[in-house]
């Protein structure tokens, strides 16, 4: 029986684009299947999970939080701009046309077009807020330009509430987090322990 991975993300998160492509790659090499589950990490998982957006963090960790993504975008040779042009910067609108693609085209594409907006923010510097970046996007990944419409449904929007709702059922509380039967993994830093995990269920 094939395996999936739930996949909660934020697509402003940089810790969620450091680990996109490694998780991608680890689920084609192990056959696993993948719900892309955007939720409303600052609005509404932080506020009972005890989390705090950035700037209102302590400077230490605002300090430590940099030098520990140039330390990882280094590691694993991926491009990153540690102060973007565009963050912090809302990711509802970007969310919202992840699930729309999902809805329309699939995982598989829902995956990618995430990539891309996680992209746009920390290696290209665009705003994943203006909807001429988001409908430009869908352009660079082929993709139908009516799922920029559909991104303001009411089922995006329904579709966005629910996938909030079950990360905070499922303990989440940052992101990037992968479940797996039921069992949490927070951070890229432990995609080795999900690849462990799915071995050892394989």
């Amino acid at each position: 029986m094939r395996r999936t991975v739930d996949y909660y993300l934020a697509p402003q998160s940089p810790w969620a684009y450091l680990g996109h492509q490694r998780l991608a790659r680890l689920l084609q090499a192990t056959n696993t299947d993948v719900r892309v589950m955007p939720m409303d990490l600052g609005g509404k998982v932080f506020p009972i999970s005890g989390g705090l957006p950035l700037g209102q963090r302590a400077p230490q960790r605002q300090a430590y939080r940099l030098v520990e993504l140039k330390r990882f975008s280094e590691w694993v040779k991926i491009p990153l701009v540690l102060k973007p042009t565009y963050f912090p910067v809302a990711g509802d609108d970007a969310s919202r046309l992840i699930i729309a693609v999902d809805l329309h085209h699939g995982a598989a594409k829902a995956m990618a077009i995430t990539g891309a907006i996680m992209s746009a923010v920390w290696a290209q510097e665009r705003n994943i807020a203006d909807e001429k970046v988001l409908a430009q996007l869908l352009q660079e990944q082929g993709l139908d330009a009516a799922c920029l419409e559909q991104a303001y449904s009411q089922a995006a929007q329904e579709r966005y509430e629910a996938y909030t709702q079950a990360a905070i059922d499922a303990g989440v509380f940052g992101a990037p987090s992968y479940v797996l039967d039921g069992e949490l993994f927070w951070g890229q830093d432990r995609l080795d322990f999900l690849e462990r995990a799915l071995h050892a269920r394989a």
